[in-house]
C-alpha cells in the first residue's frame, strides 16, 4: 500500500534529519559514525536533549570512567552497553572500537565529564576514526571551560587554552615565564592537589597579575575567586582547596589600545595635579588591574617622556 503524503513526508525528513543525530534521531536510527557526547561537569539537569537520544540509540558508549557514566545512564533509564576507554586503553581498545565503526555502527564517546576530547585521551580515538574517513559527529553540551569563560569576567575577544600546567615545579616555573609577554587571556585546569603550587609559581613568575578561579562549577559549592594571584593564593592558604579547578589567567596588557588610553589618562590626570598615588589609584580602579601593573606602567610612560622617575 502506498504510503500517505504526509506520512511520505515524515519519512524522508527522518531520512534527511537522521544523519549526525539531528532533530529527528529519536524517530530513526542513528547513522553510521563517531558520536562526541557532551555530559554534564556537576548538574545532570545539563544533559541536552539530543545526548539523551544518541546514548539510548547508539550501539556501545565508550566511557572514560564507567562509574560516573553509570550514574548518568541510571538517572535517565538509559541500557546502552558501556565499555571503558581512557588514557591506559591502549591502542586495541581504540581499534576495536573504529573497527565498529568502520562495520556501520554508531559508537558514542563520554568522557568523565564535559565535552570529550578536551584535554582527555577520547582525541586519539578521534583522531582514529578520521584517519580512516569515518564520519564523527559533534554532540554539544557542557564544557568546562566555556562555562568558566562565560562568568570569570574575563577578556574573551581571544584566549589561549593551555589543559594542565606540567606537575613538575622547574618545568611549571618555564611554563608561566613563557606566558609573560601572552596577551591573550590564558585558561587551564588544575587539580586540588596542586592549585597552590601552581599559585605560588603564578606569582613567583608574574607578580600582580590577575587571575579568576573557577571551582566546582554547576555544583552545590560552585565558587568564584577573583583578583591580583597574591591575594587568591592567601585563600587558599588559610583553607584546604577542594574540588575540581578552572583558572584563567589575565593576558598582559598590550601597546595601544586600552594602554594607551590609560597612558593619555594618566598624562592628563597629571596635568589637572593629581599626584602619582592617586592618579594610580584610580586608574586601577577603573581598569581593573591591579596598583602594582599600572605603577609599572607608569615607569615606562615616564621613561618615554624623560620624565624623572
Amino acid at each position: 500500500m502506498a504510503a500517505k503524503p504526509r506520512e511520505a513526508k515524515r519519512a524522508a525528513d527522518n531520512t534527511r534529519d537522521s544523519g549526525g543525530g539531528g532533530l529527528a534521531a529519536s524517530a530513526a536510527a542513528l547513522a553510521p559514525g563517531h558520536y562526541i557526547v557532551a555530559t554534564p561537569i556537576g548538574n545532570l539537569q545539563d544533559i541536552t536533549l539530543r545526548a539523551l537520544d544518541v546514548l539510548r540509540q547508539c550501539d556501545v558508549i565508550a566511557s572514560e570512567d564507567t562509574r560516573t557514566t553509570l550514574k548518568l545512564l541510571a538517572r535517565f533509564d538509559i541500557h546502552t552497553p558501556l565499555v571503558s576507554y581512557h588514557q591506559h586503553s591502549g591502542g586495541a581498545r581504540a581499534r576495536e572500537l573504529v573497527e565498529r565503526v568502520r562495520a556501520g555502527g554508531a559508537v558514542a564517546l563520554v568522557s568523565e565529564a564535559g565535552t570529550p576530547g578536551i584535554s582527555d585521551p577520547g582525541h586519539e580515538l578521534i583522531r582514529g576514526c578520521i584517519a580512516e574517513g569515518l564520519p564523527v559527529f559533534p554532540v554539544p553540551g557542557p564544557c568546562a571551560l566555556v562555562a568558566f569563560l562565560s562568568a570569570a569576567g574575563l577578556n574573551t575577544s581571544a584566549f589561549v587554552f593551555a589543559g594542565f600546567p606540567p606537575r613538575k615545579p622547574g618545568e611549571r616555573v618555564r611554563f608561566f615565564q613563557d606566558l609573560a609577554s601572552e596577551t591573550r587571556t590564558v585558561v587551564f585546569y588544575e587539580s586540588p592537589g596542586r592549585i597552590r603550587a601552581t599559585l605560588e609559581t603564578i606569582a613567583e613568575a608574574l607578580p600582580g597579575r590577575r587571575v579568576c578561579i573557577g571551582r566546582e562549577l554547576t555544583k552545590l559549592h560552585e565558587e568564584f575567586l577573583r583578583g591580583p594571584v597574591e591575594e587568591v593564593l592567601g585563600v587558599f592558604k588559610e583553607r584546604r582547596p577542594r574540588g575540581e579547578f578552572v583558572v584563567g589567567l589575565e593576558g598582559t596588557p598590550v601597546a595601544g589600545g586600552a594602554s594607551l588610553d590609560l597612558e593619555q589618562e594618566y598624562h592628563f590626570l597629571m596635568s589637572q595635579g593629581m599626584d602619582d598615588k592617586a592618579a594610580i589609584s584610580l586608574l586601577a580602579r577603573k581598569s581593573g588591574r591591579s596598583r602594582r601593573e599600572i605603577y609599572a606602567a607608569v615607569l615606562q610612560w615616564k621613561g618615554k617622556r624623560g620624565d624623572d622617575a
